[in-house]
């Protein structure tokens, strides 16, 4: 299985928090990791993208058939995230289009020697593979890419 955490690129500032959308920038940056991952990502890759407007945007510029789930809005737990994904059971690879804190505890509880506290920044992608031994599941961190790396 392979997991990419992808937060939603520069959305602009307002209330209610769900409705804001990406700005300019935040277009650009969704359209430069999105080329950089159609490069990279298995063909039947799942792609699942929070309920808030930003998240919405930051996904369809990698794929217009996206699933939305609420389990995954703002605030959602490791927990949330993490049975969403079906974490470490799935087949392939799924992308978890979301948001901070939430992405950052996830990459911190999968990788413990990331510090608790990780702040993933807007429109980067943690990719997270999972590796399965004789009665042992490790996961490994594959790539970060932020946008300005692109």
């Amino acid at each position: 299985m392979e997991l990419i955490l992808w937060r939603h690129a520069e959305a602009e500032e307002g209330i209610p928090d769900t409705a804001r959308k990406l700005t300019e920038k935040g277009l650009d940056q969704a359209q430069r990791v999105s080329a950089w991952l159609k490069l990279r990502l298995p063909e039947n890759t799942l792609v699942i993208a929070s309920p808030a407007q930003r998240t919405q945007q930051t996904a369809a510029a990698l794929r217009s058939d996206f699933v939305t789930s609420h389990e995954i809005a703002p605030g959602a737990s490791v927990k949330s995230v993490l049975s969403v994904a079906d974490w470490p059971n799935a087949q392939g690879a799924i992308v978890i289009v979301g948001h901070q804190p939430t992405l950052g505890e996830v990459a911190s509880y999968l990788l413990p020697i990331i510090p608790k506290g990780l702040s993933v920044k807007k429109g980067s992608v943690w990719w997270i593979k999972c590796q399965k031994g004789e009665n042992i599941i490790e996961a490994v961190l594959h790539a970060v890419i932020y946008p300005e790396m692109l």
